[in-house]
């Protein structure tokens, strides 16, 4: 696989928002490692018999990312924002009891390093400097 810019992932993500399905061929290969390494990072907080794995977490993510029907892609960082958030909910989803009302303290930091994303300005701010955008 070559190497892409940042620059090309992003203009496939606006291309993919606008309804070129090409695009999101071209562009999962593209993206696949950082959101594996988005989910492994996320699965490093939770506990050890998880029933998710990085993979499954992965897949679990693309499949709801896909599924998007009014989705405006502006860049890389704003898709690997949603698909970080979106990765933390599936945890959420899958964790035993997540119905219980109990646990909605716990659903909140289920990825403790996602913390800044419950506030989206100061979270996007971080988030951006990390992925040196």
């Amino acid at each position: 696989m070559e190497a892409s810019s940042p620059k090309q992932i992003s203009q496939l993500l606006v291309a993919w928002g606008n309804g070129d399905q090409g695009a999101l061929q071209e562009l999962m290969p593209l993206v696949y490692r950082e959101l594996r390494r988005l989910a492994h990072g996320c699965l490093a907080h939770e506990r050890p018999a998880h029933t998710l794995q990085t993979t499954a977490l992965v897949h679990e993510a693309y499949l709801r990312l896909v599924d998007q029907q009014e989705a405006s892609w502006k860049n890389r960082a704003q898709f690997f924002a949603v698909a970080a958030q979106m990765m933390g909910r599936i945890l959420v989803d899958f964790a035993p009891g997540h119905a219980n009302m109990a646990n909605a303290g716990a659903a909140l930091s289920t990825c403790s390093w996602m913390k800044p994303w419950l506030c989206p300005v100061a979270g996007l701010r971080k988030w951006l400097r990390w992925m040196r955008c």
